[in-house]
């Protein structure tokens, strides 16, 4: 059976905690800590605390997200907690090594984070104390490389976010069945659905400012989800999606899983070729790295508008007439694509059936 366990804001809080109660005893040694999860409890596991001097501790923990497939799994957190005469407010939370950083420059501390750090500490701050909590991720800056955080507004780490302290890992089946409870939710209300293709889409949803009762997530199971969208008599869907993902339907790919299929790159091609390009375009495409190193030699070339453009129109096809063939109905398909920067790149039909 899979094992469950806490989300990346959890250990923060728990290593923040350990250290807030060391400067408050030195003779108790500190090997776990409880925390209220809003929800839940949970016992978190203390690697390692100490007082550095008399108002300053450290106290580490080590990730752990149970059986998901979690690139933060295993990786150590700090937190450093500085205690001074009280100011202006009784806790501060700083960004330290590793954690990101927004475009303002404030730490990447969200809101249900931020509500675990206050529920947490609050009590045990001392009466007339600040207590100043620095988070730091030893090895943040490397893990985000391996994300689309900078694209997203999230700069020089990870992120503290999320919904919820429990990590709980589903099957694939449950994960479809998770998606498919929420769209039917959703269409009984809204009959124009966004279908959000994994967190990039649905950070770009909310910067256009699409209301999240309107949004669908549907991890890989595109073509399912759509199809689900027709039986319960949805009227329009707009794809939104990173290229690299969602340029898969023009090609008749509809599970986007690259463990299924990752044709990507000769998608790209195959579009050169439609719009004219020539045979030295189509190798540099072939030969790109990524989807995106492909976008930008068409851009160069001065080919992208159209090979894009050329793919959402294919898309729109293909994904209408999916839904026709497996549901029966017609449901209007629109599409905005955008690059890992986040950057819209093309867009076939407009935002006012989904904005309410």
């Amino acid at each position: 059976m899979a094992r469950t366990g806490y989300t990346l804001p959890v250990f923060a809080v728990a290593a923040a905690k350990a250290a807030l109660l060391r400067l408050q005893s030195t003779t108790e040694s500190i090997s776990t800590v409880t925390l209220d999860l809003l929800d839940d409890t949970a016992i978190i596991e203390i690697q390692q605390v100490a007082a550095l001097e008399r108002h300053t501790a450290l106290a580490i923990t080590k990730s752990d997200p149970g059986d998901n497939l979690d690139l933060t799994k295993n990786t150590p957190i700090w937190a450093l907690v500085k205690l001074s005469p009280r100011q202006e407010q009784v806790l501060v939370l700083e960004a330290g090594e590793g954690l990101g950083k927004d475009q303002m420059g404030e730490a990447a501390i969200y809101s249900f984070a931020r509500k675990l750090f206050e529920t947490n500490l609050l009590f045990i701050i001392p009466e007339d104390i600040t207590a100043t909590v620095t988070i730091i991720f030893p090895e943040g800056r490397l893990l985000a490389q391996r994300t689309s955080n900078e694209a997203f507004g999230i700069l020089e780490g990870l992120a503290l976010l999320g919904t919820s302290g429990i990590s709980k890992p589903l099957s694939a089946e449950e994960h479809l069945e998770e998606f498919r409870t929420n769209l039917q939710d959703k269409v009984k209300n809204n009959p124009n659905l966004v279908f959000c293709i994994g967190s990039n889409g649905f950070s770009v949803a909310q910067r256009l400012s699409i209301p999240e009762d309107v949004i669908v997530q549907t991890g890989n199971w595109i073509g399912a989800l759509l199809v689900e969208a027709g039986l319960y008599k949805a009227s329009s869907v707009l794809l939104l999606g990173y290229q690299g993902k969602l340029i898969k339907l023009a090609g008749g790919i509809f599970n986007t899983s690259s463990h299924l299929a990752d044709a990507k790159l000769e998608i790209i091609g195959a579009a050169v070729v439609e719009v004219g390009g020539d045979i030295q375009a189509v190798k540099a495409v072939l030969e790109a790295k990524t989807a995106d190193a492909a976008h930008k030699i068409l851009i160069e070339l001065g080919l992208a508008n159209k090979v894009f453009g050329y793919l959402a129109d294919k898309i729109i096809q293909k994904a209408e007439s999916y839904i026709k063939k497996y549901a029966n109905v017609f449901i209007k398909v629109e599409v905005i694509l955008f690059d890992r920067k986040g950057e819209i790149i093309t867009r076939r039909g407009g935002l006012n059936n989904y904005l309410q």
